[in-house]
């Protein structure tokens, strides 16, 4: 019986499964684009989009070109992954064209009708000096200026460009932080007064009449 369960479970398990011991194995090294979900098993809105995102997974389970693959945030031979793609909230979906490594944010629509259009549309090979018959007459002049630039003053620029990112992302990391712990501790001091004041409000709401004594006062006649 357990081996007829893992047997189901394999052939439902489409999206090819990322840990930090095979991404570049088969994100990078098998030149296909990439359609990933950083996700927890616990997330609502994840467990939302399975259906779509699996199906997907199964349409493209044999394709040369694409993978689809799904990253467990919660995993500990993934958390490194998820931290260093900036996944932030769940689920995040990123996608890697070739020779792209710093992978892209999709924000388009999470339906199956969705998913299916963006990785027919804009996955797959693109043009690079490995494969220039994908570029463009005008894509092949923009890319000359770097194809003849020095290997290593192009490699610095690369490096240099990443770096500027990633120290970006570290310093909106450390404001989010810095929100967050002064959100507690305004949140923390708006209880404690409550708190402190719940005494006397109570007595002062206990003290005063349903009925106000103005009302009950007649008014002089004319």
């Amino acid at each position: 019986m357990l081996s007829i369960l893992f047997l189901v479970a394999s052939v439902l398990a489409t999206p090819t499964d990322l840990t930090q011991d095979n991404f570049d194995e088969f994100v990078f090294q098998s030149g296909k684009s990439a359609f990933i979900k950083f996700y927890a098993p616990w997330c609502g809105h994840c467990k939302g989009m399975k259906p779509a995102w699996d199906s997907l997974g199964s349409e493209y389970k044999d394709s040369k070109t694409v993978l689809i693959g799904d990253v467990d945030c919660t995993s500990d031979n993934s958390k490194s992954l998820c931290e260093k793609y900036n996944v932030n909230g769940y689920p995040t979906i990123k996608y890697f064209n070739p020779p792209d490594k710093l992978g892209k944010d999709y924000s388009k629509g999470r339906d199956l009708d969705a998913l299916k259009e963006f990785a027919k549309n804009e996955l797959g090979p693109t043009c690079s000096v490995d494969d220039p018959t994908k570029c463009s007459k005008l894509e092949l002049r923009e890319l000359k200026p770097y194809i003849d630039m020095d290997p290593y003053e192009r490699d610095q620029e690369l490096k240099d460009i990443q770096d500027k990112i990633h120290d970006a992302e570290e310093a909106n990391k450390a404001l989010l932080k810095q929100l967050q712990n002064q959100f507690k501790e305004d949140t923390d001091a708006l209880e404690k007064l409550k708190t402190d004041y719940a005494p006397q409000i109570k007595k002062l709401i206990a003290a005063t009449p349903s009925v106000s004594m103005t009302e009950n006062t007649p008014k002089d006649e004319v």
